[in-house]
């Protein structure tokens, strides 16, 4: 089945307040559309956090962590120890059920979190660079482009322009090239599987 890339601009994300109330998360897709925290599929979103503190806990689900902007913060997560994100650190997974804690180590950041539930659904996401123009590689399910820096994304339907924090989701076999606007322009991509 053909879907047709789908634009998710920063300015439409849907801004809501953290399951423990403790900060606010931007969404930027779920599936299946429409669902709330206790019964997604997968979940891509951004949140700023502002203050030392816990997570919220999200039992059965996997979760990667990046650093988008802001100095960085140390977490805590049980039977992991502990790790240190900054924007240049590779996204992190872990377990969202793993009681996790945050301590910002310079001012507030804000993060790219991707979860999915496990055992129906798994996740990667990795940073990329990209100068003149690169393939996006094609997945066994459905991927998500989130733009760090201005950039087009060449794909059957034509020239997509994404701005900063702008989305682009594409079904995994779709064929799609990303063109830096200037020199270079970096993203993320999330590849989401059945699993």
């Amino acid at each position: 089945m053909h879907n047709k890339p789908r634009l998710l601009r920063n300015s439409d994300h849907r801004r809501m307040p953290w399951k423990n109330g403790g900060g606010e998360t931007v969404e930027v897709i779920v599936h299946p559309e429409g669902a709330s925290l206790s019964d997604f599929g997968w979940r891509v979103s951004m949140a700023t956090v502002a203050s030392d503190g816990p997570f919220s806990v999200f039992p059965g689900i996997d979760r990667t962590l990046a650093v988008l902007s802001g100095e960085g913060m140390d977490l805590s997560i049980e039977g992991l120890g502990d790790r240190l994100l900054t924007p240049a650190s590779h996204p992190l997974p872990f377990p969202a059920d793993a009681p996790t804690t945050a301590r910002l180590t310079g001012g507030p950041i804000t993060d790219l979190n991707v979860m999915t539930r496990r055992g129906v659904f798994g996740h990667t996401l990795t940073h990329h660079v990209v100068t003149g123009s690169t393939a996006l590689p094609t997945s066994s399910g459905e991927r998500l482009l989130l733009a760090l820096e201005p950039l087009g994304v060449s794909t059957t339907e034509g020239l997509i322009g994404l701005q900063p924090l702008d989305a682009l989701v594409l079904g995994g076999s779709e064929k799609a090239d990303v063109l830096a606007a200037g020199e270079r322009s970096a993203f993320y991509l999330v590849e989401i599987t059945p699993a």
